[in-house]
């Protein structure tokens, strides 16, 4: 059974830092891909970014450029390390994983957030 475990959110002040991490367990972490999406309240959940299982990176049209994701294969986990945080990046952010399945299918997987608040 695919687990996604994220950790690391919490209050910050504006200007503030966060890292936040996810670890997957029951998956062969070496051919997922991976990402990180956040939903505010009131608001549909939008992609943040998401890294190939070779370290490819792709991030959501509407991201700042103060948020950079990577993973490490061999400990099956990402990250999100934010900066620069202001109270519009307020929201739960989410681990998610797609997992290849037979006749170039995905399946997908997500985590049960992390809460990140942004005090102005």
């Amino acid at each position: 059974q695919v687990q996604l475990v994220e950790s690391g959110g919490g209050l910050v002040p504006t200007g503030g830092s966060l890292t936040l991490s996810c670890v997957a367990s029951g998956v062969d972490f070496r051919v997922v891909l991976m990402g990180w999406y956040r939903q505010a309240p009131g608001k549909q959940r939008e992609l943040v970014a998401h890294i190939t299982n070779s370290g490819s990176t792709n991030y959501g049209d509407s991201m700042p450029g103060r948020f950079t994701i990577s993973r490490d294969n061999a400990k099956n986990t990402i990250w999100l390390q934010a900066n620069d945080l202001q109270p519009e990046d307020t929201a739960t952010y989410y681990c998610n994983c797609h997992v290849p399945e037979p006749f170039m299918r995905t399946r997908e997987y997500w985590g049960q957030g992390t809460q990140v608040t942004v005090s102005s």
